[in-house]
Parts: C-alpha cells; structure tokens; sequence
C-alpha cells in the first residue's frame, strides 16, 4: 500500500475503505471482506450508524490493531468541548479501540472551534494519533489553523473528475494539510463511468474507468476514501497501482471539471438546517 506522509510525520495510507451509507447489518461483513482483500484502512463516521459493526469485524478479523488505520468524524450534534470529548470516548468504546489513527470535525457547522480545542488535547494524551477537517473550504481552513497551535492534518473533501478542487488543494498545500478525496467516483452521477475521455483512457491501459479515476487520485498525490460491498469491486477499487497515468491523461480529465458538487452547497441556509437537525 502507498502512503502520504501528513505535517506530525504519521502516514495516512492512499486507500481507505469507507463505509458511508452501508447498512449496520451488512457493515461487519464488508469490513471483513476488504480487509480479506487487503485494504488496511477503515473511513467511518459517527453520523454513519454503523462504528459498532466496525469494530465486530476488526475484532473478528485478528488483524492487530496496530496494523489497520481506523478514521472517524465527529458529527455537528456532538460539537463543543465537552460533547466532543463524551462522542469520542463512545466512539473508542464501539471500535472496541482506545486510540484513533485519524479523527476528523465531519462538517464546518456547530461549535467547531470546541471541538477543534478538544481534538487538540486528546491528540496530546495519545488517544488520537492525527486530527483534521472534513468539508472545510479554503477560507474556513485557513482560519482554522491560523487560530490553533496544531494545524490540521487531513481535510477530507469531495474531489472527482467532475469536481477536482484543484485551488482548495493548492491552499491546503500551502498549509501542510494533506487533502484527502471523499465520494471520488460521484457515485456514478451524469454517466461518469461512461464518459468518453475517460472511456478512451480506460482503453489505453486496459483498465476501467473506476480505476483511471483512482489512479487519477493517486497521480494527483490525493489519498482517497471509496467504498463498496461487492467483493469483486472492493478488488478492482485496490488494483490500480501497477500502472500511471501520463501528463495528457491528467489533461483531458481536467476538461470534465464542473466546478461545484452535485451533492452539498456550503452556502446554502438549508444544508446548515439539515446538519445541524442530525442529532446523533
């Protein structure tokens, strides 16, 4: 497995396996499969439901510990000091854990500043090896670190070929803060896995047009978070590091870029309505 190093010298490894939108009686049997299937990183999230699951097939898996790199995120209901500290503390007792290799602050709402405070001093006690951000622009990024002593060591954000957040990334390598892709193949929204440029490209390296898009990912140095339950896509989702895309691959799958997701507006009343109406 490749690894990025992040700014407090731990190594965040290229492949996550996330299991957003798995449902919670389904969830031990996938984690066991991708970690049958060599995957040795865990994305999860409180608001997900399903930690509890997650940490019944680690247990299972008798995989160490120490050899799978577990993330979670802590979700806008349990923001602020004191309700951070009680959310991580469940989350350890569901992943059956007492450390995290990677905590993120879920979404740029609530009391984050509280939350941030908290991650700070539960990074110092050794229960979370590296804090960071999810969903953060680059304003709120920069004014975040400006305002703590420990810059932040991963902002998870959607980047796809149709979103590819080529200025936020800029930013967050300005600041030594590692971008990591969420929902990398959009969920196949607006015929992506047919789309023609990466149909052709797909052809060029006998590959599919999932794979370009990973490896596109990892020629761009971005770690990234996919998910699926299908055994056979969990093993085509990993193979993708026997080949490299060329500079005029990383061209042509620049044109796809939209600008904007399709999924969340930042800026849009409502989207603070519904995360902050998520009582986890």
């Amino acid at each position: 497995m490749k690894f990025k190093k992040l700014n407090n010298n731990e190594k965040l490894p290229f492949i996550s396996y996330g299991v957003y939108e798995i449902d919670s009686k389904e969830t031990k049997n996938a984690v066991l499969n991708a970690l049958e299937r060599s995957y040795t990183a865990i994305d999860g999230a409180q608001v997900y439901y399903n930690e509890k699951e997650v940490g019944e097939a680690i247990k299972e898996s008798e995989i160490p510990r120490e050899d799978i790199y577990l993330t979670s995120k802590n979700w806008v209901s349990n923001s602020g000091y004191d309700k951070t500290i009680k959310a991580v503390n469940k989350t350890l007792e569901d992943l059956q854990t007492d450390y995290l290799d990677l905590l993120l602050i879920h979404q740029p709402f609530g009391d984050y500043y509280g939350s941030y405070r908290a991650f700070q001093d539960l990074q110092k006690d050794g229960t979370l090896l590296s804090i960071g951000v999810s969903n953060f622009d680059s304003a709120r990024l920069v004014d975040l670190t400006m305002n703590f002593d420990i810059v932040p060591q991963v902002n998870q954000v959607e980047t796809t070929p149709y979103f590819q957040q080529y200025e936020a990334n800029e930013i967050m390598n300005k600041w030594g803060v590692v971008h990591q892709s969420w929902g990398p193949l959009s969920e196949g929204l607006d015929n992506l896995f047919e789309n023609p440029i990466l149909l052709e490209i797909a052809e060029k390296y006998d590959k599919s047009t999932v794979q370009i898009i990973l490896r596109w990912l990892v020629d761009r140095d971005i770690p990234f978070s996919c998910r699926s339950i299908k055994t056979e896509r969990m093993a085509e989702n990993i193979d993708i590091f026997d080949f490299k895309l060329n500079k005029n691959d990383i061209e042509k799958i620049k044109e796809l870029d939209k600008g904007k997701s399709p999924f969340n507006d930042y800026d849009d009343p409502e989207t603070a309505e519904d995360f902050n109406s998520e009582i986890v």
